[in-house]
């Protein structure tokens, strides 16, 4: 089986969480890649694709990506966001890409915080109907962290079974 870590990161959250599922996938031949060098869709049989949710959805470098693996591939998704787990924003962006992603098989998810740039929380605390998300996205303050790569590489030994067994 082969397998590729790819993602999207522009402030090294969904990198370096990227970077753990790639250290928790064993037993088959992998790599690791950021989209934007990884050219066409290669011959994989198993694509890990990772993204920053931004504005509870998938940034356009990661949809186009979606939208190039061919039919009948094997997929799992993971993304960082500033929301807390399971936040409704977090969960949009998920049924977002998970929309890009038809015909093909997906075989799960896995979210977690990731640390939001200061810059963008000092701009949206002005905004009163961001506000709110502002506050919330403080608390993500020095995720990932090491309990969210453990967490991730368990999950990519558990998408690499799954896969396996399809």
């Amino acid at each position: 089986m082969r397998v590729l870590v790819t993602y999207y990161s522009e402030t090294a959250n969904t990198e370096k969480l990227a970077k753990g599922i790639y250290d928790g996938i064993v037993f088959v031949e992998k790599r690791i890649a950021p989209i934007r060098s990884v050219g066409g869709v290669t011959n994989e049989d198993l694509f890990f694709v990772g993204f920053p949710v931004h504005a509870h959805s998938v940034p356009l470098k990661v949809e186009k990506f979606l939208r190039k693996i061919p039919e009948g591939k094997k997929i799992a998704l993971f993304a960082t966001h500033g929301s807390l787990r399971g936040g409704e924003l977090a969960v949009e962006a998920f049924y977002d890409a998970i929309g890009l992603v038809q015909k093909r098989t997906l075989l799960g998810t896995f979210g977690c915080r990731g640390e939001v740039k200061r810059d963008l929380i000092e701009k949206l605390m002005k905004k009163p109907e961001d506000r709110y998300w502002a506050i919330e996205a403080q608390s993500a303050a020095g995720h990932p962290d090491r309990a969210d790569i453990e967490e991730a590489r368990q999950w990519a030994r558990w998408m690499v079974m799954k896969a396996q067994s399809f």
